[in-house]
């Protein structure tokens, strides 16, 4: 059966749920622990809320391999934050790119790594994905 054809079963045969959906913003987050995730996803679910998505700013403003992973390294953190908490989307919306050479191999590879936990991850700004 194709993922296609899975995911249109799983929702041929689903049920609504009796929850909000919310977009959590990276900022708003105390940390990505997954001691304060955990206890986050609990008391999300408790006030019957579901995190639908995860926003994080991200800026490339300059022109350095170093910079650029450790942004990515910073990304990637909020990818497993996402994937913990059960956030469909990761939305990255970036300010700035000093590189495009440098910051679009990098974000592909933070998306991959999205894609492979789960998540699916989008980005708004000045750069796209490939």
């Amino acid at each position: 059966m194709s993922t296609t054809q899975g995911v249109r079963h799983a929702i041929d045969h689903a049920t609504p749920a009796d929850r909000t959906p919310v977009t959590l913003h990276a900022d708003a987050l105390e940390s990505t622990a997954p001691e304060y995730l955990r206890d986050l996803k609990f008391e999300l679910a408790n006030e019957d809320y579901l995190p639908a998505e995860l926003v994080v700013d991200a800026d490339f403003p300059e022109d350095s391999s170093l910079s650029t992973q450790a942004e990515a390294d910073r990304l990637r953190t909020y990818v497993r934050a996402a994937a913990f908490l059960g956030v469909g989307t990761l939305r990255v919306d970036v300010a700035s790119v000093a590189d495009e050479t440098k910051v679009r191999p990098a974000l592909d590879a933070c998306a991959e790594r999205a894609r492979r936990d789960g998540v699916r991850f989008t980005v708004d700004g000045p750069i796209s994905l490939t």
